[in-house]
């Protein structure tokens, strides 16, 4: 079985023009649209053409994570618009349930604590809707004022908290960027670097040994400047190598090339790496080398010559498994 842990859900027009309407109305109108099921079935179908094409089982698919508007004001906006997706969400894994599962988006807004409107919303994705996961964003500014603390501080325990209670894992993903010097995508790789260098220099693992946590993207910059953060450790008298804390950690494949994924593989070792390729999404361009979209993961992974056909299925479905316990519960016979 072939699971893209990483993936997004594709919104059908009455939801970006309800968008449209909440960002202009500042929350007001809040009433979400009655989206008939044959639009949601349409923007479903779309995406299981794509998954039968590179040839993708089942495909984690969470909120699109730079229109979360996490920044915009007031806090409403976020948290109707967060609602409103999952929603979304949870309607496609019901019309599709073989083919998709259901990840979280939370209505993290600017300087707010996780524990006022995420866990609440955490836990009714999952103990209504039957979610297996959720999204992280480590900077719901956006850039756009000073952020909160790295995710080492205790102001994100709440959600730990809630995270490890549920058994559902967090995926580090950034939202949109307001800065313009930065790119949501690159975004994404700086905040995906402070969030691991913040998380390894906390007791956060110490305090909660059950909490699962998924860096995007390759685990932004870290796997690719290890000598660094190597003499880092060391510098600082860490008992434990740098390597050995990386560990700690889980990191998908939503990387694009082969050199860096290769690279990542071996430095933070085949159990700690799930696939995935964010496919439909920003590496949806074809490259003119291979003649595949860049997102097309499958045959790159399976062009690692170096790996076993066990390293292949681990990455492909069996390290997903274990670290989503949630994700296939109804496939068990215990």
């Amino acid at each position: 079985m072939i699971i893209d842990s990483h993936a997004h859900v594709v919104m059908p027009p009455q939801s970006f023009r309800f968008m449209a309407e909440l960002v202009g109305g500042r929350g007001n109108p809040s009433v979400p649209p009655k989206i008939p099921d044959e639009a949601v079935r349409k923007v479903a179908e779309e995406i299981l053409a794509i998954m039968d094409r590179v040839g993708t089982d089942v495909q984690f698919i969470s909120p699109r994570p730079y229109l979360q508007m996490h920044s915009v004001k007031p806090a409403r906006v976020t948290e109707i618009w967060t609602r409103h997706c999952n929603d979304l969400i949870a309607r496609v894994v019901q019309m599709f349930p073989d083919r998709f599962r259901g990840v979280a988006g939370l209505p993290q807004h600017m300087h707010d604590s996780p524990a006022e409107l995420c866990v609440a919303e955490l836990e009714r994705c999952v103990e209504q809707l039957g979610f297996v996961g959720c999204l992280i964003n480590p900077d719901p500014t956006e850039g756009s004022a000073l952020p909160p603390p790295g995710l080492g501080d205790p102001f994100w325990h709440p959600l730990y908290e809630a995270m490890t209670r549920l058994d559902v894992p967090g995926l580090i993903h950034s939202a949109g960027s307001c800065s313009p010097r930065e790119s949501y995508t690159l975004k994404f790789i700086n905040e995906e670097s402070i969030a691991v260098v913040s998380l390894l220099g906390s007791d956060v693992f110490r305090r909660f040994p059950g909490l699962k946590i998924v860096v995007a993207h390759g685990g932004g910059a870290i796997p690719y400047q290890m000598g660094r953060f190597r003499s880092w450790s060391v510098r600082k008298g860490e008992e434990r190598s740098f390597d050995e804390q990386l560990r700690q950690l889980h990191f998908d494949t939503c990387n694009y090339s082969k050199e860096s994924i290769e690279l990542l593989l071996k430095v933070v070792g085949v159990p700690n790496v799930v696939f995935g390729t964010e496919k439909p999404g920003t590496g949806s361009a074809r490259d003119p080398l291979s003649r595949r979209d860049y997102d097309d993961m499958k045959p790159v992974i399976e062009s690692i010559e170096w790996l076993s056909a066990q390293d292949r299925a681990d990455i492909f479905e069996c390290n997903c498994r274990r670290l989503y316990s949630r994700a296939f519960r109804s496939d068990r016979t215990d």
